[in-house]
């Protein structure tokens, strides 16, 4: 992506986002079959990870409104490594990251997702700090 400020104006590495908070990750990936972006607690402790979960699920209407749709929400599933997990987040399918002319719709749908996340994440993150 561009070089493009974070909602607070600081330059920001967008493919590794640091949310600043240990075992809250925003991830995007994009394979030969979809694309995806989403929130991730990683956290062993399966309490405090359903209380991060928890807490965002507080924040829900705020979120759908930053991000302008709505997300996927999954208390607890298993990730690719085995791990369980708690994640939000939203795919679009059948989309080749392998085909140029893939590129501009997969920009088009990570891009404004990422930025809105990163708006929305400046104003919670106090909240996240604190548990």
């Amino acid at each position: 992506m561009k070089p493009i400020p974070s909602a607070e104006g600081l330059m920001i590495n967008w493919v590794n986002y640091k949310t600043g908070i240990k075992n809250v990750f925003f991830r995007m990936n994009a394979t030969q079959y979809k694309a995806s972006i989403s929130i991730e607690f990683t956290h062993p402790d399966q309490q405090l990870r359903q209380q991060y979960f928890e807490q965002l699920q507080a924040f829900k209407v705020l979120f759908e409104e930053a991000l302008n749709e709505k997300w996927d929400w999954q208390q607890e599933i298993t990730n690719d490594y085995g791990q369980s997990i708690s994640a939000v987040g939203k795919i679009l399918d059948k989309i080749n990251v392998f085909d140029q002319q893939n590129w501009p719709e997969l920009i088009s749908f990570l891009k404004p997702r990422i930025i809105a996340l990163d708006e929305f994440w400046t104003h919670v993150k106090p909240i996240f700090e604190q548990l």
